[in-house]
């Protein structure tokens, strides 16, 4: 059997966990996480971080490793993901990895471009220079060195707009002059597995998912990282929206709905994303006597 990396793929709320968990024990594999915020340790409850008793269930890597004021990029992610699946595969035949951060699923499995390790001093005056002139000033100055990459950036995603920036800034070349799009062969096979509901039964599960947060404690978790709210890793759904009633913008029933909002419409977001991917075969998360047999049957072709 080919060593493979079973990837389980699939928008926020539609059913990853507890699947991976079953397909993880079915394999006897580990599972990592590829999910961006669920790095950080003290975001368990918004990030629907693996619970104690599934993380002794089966062993998770990428999980409550970080502090929030960690630099970590979907570049670091590869390099140490790659190093752990050489490592994982020498006593396993398939790994599992799940989650929905769509950068660091293709970071690991087509890889992303070279671009060069941003120095110190570049960092802090782009984060200085976003601070005090604020992400619109940003964007138009990337507008002027780097037109093609601002048709095609996320304008509000600041993260991705100061990356550009501090590129162009330290190269002297377009943050597109480094971006070639092209896949690196792995040493091991790939399976991508995606998961689907219909529209308005996803909506259903995300709404409900808020509501469990919020009962489980979710108002208490932010507020206990309230001094870091104006970090990259706190700019998450479920956070800023509680950043803001803490602020007194927003009373607690509408940041609560905002939150179930745009947790709706990330979802739609990673969908649109991973189905440009041809490479993913998609079922319903009940079907899993078919998604077993499928990935039997590619396993053993």
């Amino acid at each position: 059997m080919a060593k493979t990396l079973l990837v389980l793929i699939g928008p926020t709320g539609v059913g990853k966990t507890e699947l991976s968990l079953r397909l993880a024990g079915n394999f006897g594999s580990p599972i990592i996480s590829s999910d961006s915020r669920q790095l950080y340790a003290d975001l368990k409850i918004g990030t629907a971080a693996p619970t104690p008793e599934q993380l002794n269930k089966v062993p998770h890597y990428f999980v409550g490793t970080l502090k929030l004021t960690d630099y970590y990029s979907a570049a670091q992610y590869e390099a140490e993901v790659l190093k752990l699946l050489e490592k994982l595969f020498q006593t396993k035949d398939v790994i599992v990895m799940t989650g929905g951060s769509m950068m660091y699923i293709d970071a690991v499995c087509k890889g992303i471009d070279d671009i060069p390790t941003v120095d110190k001093e570049t960092r802090e005056l782009l984060i200085h220079r976003y601070e005090t002139e604020g992400l619109e000033r940003l964007c138009s100055e990337l507008k002027l060195l780097d037109p093609e990459y601002y048709k095609i950036v996320d304008l509000k995603n600041q993260k991705r707009v100061i990356h550009a920036l501090e590129i162009c800034y330290m190269t002297g070349k377009t943050y597109t002059s480094f971006r070639t799009r092209s896949t690196r062969e792995r040493p091991f096979h790939i399976l991508k597995i995606g998961l689907t509901r219909d529209r308005e039964e996803l909506y259903e599960r995300i709404n409900r998912r808020v509501d469990i947060m919020m009962e489980d404690g979710l108002l208490e978790e932010v507020k206990s990282v309230y001094p870091y709210k104006h970090l990259n890793s706190l700019n998450t759904v479920g956070y800023k929206e509680l950043f803001n009633y803490l602020d007194g913008v927003w009373d607690l029933p509408f940041a609560i709905e905002k939150i179930k909002q745009n947790s709706r419409i990330y979802s739609r977001k990673q969908m649109t994303w991973f189905k440009r991917d041809n490479d993913i075969t998609w079922f319903h998360p009940d079907q899993e006597e078919e998604i077993m047999d499928y990935i039997k049957k590619k396993l053993n072709s």
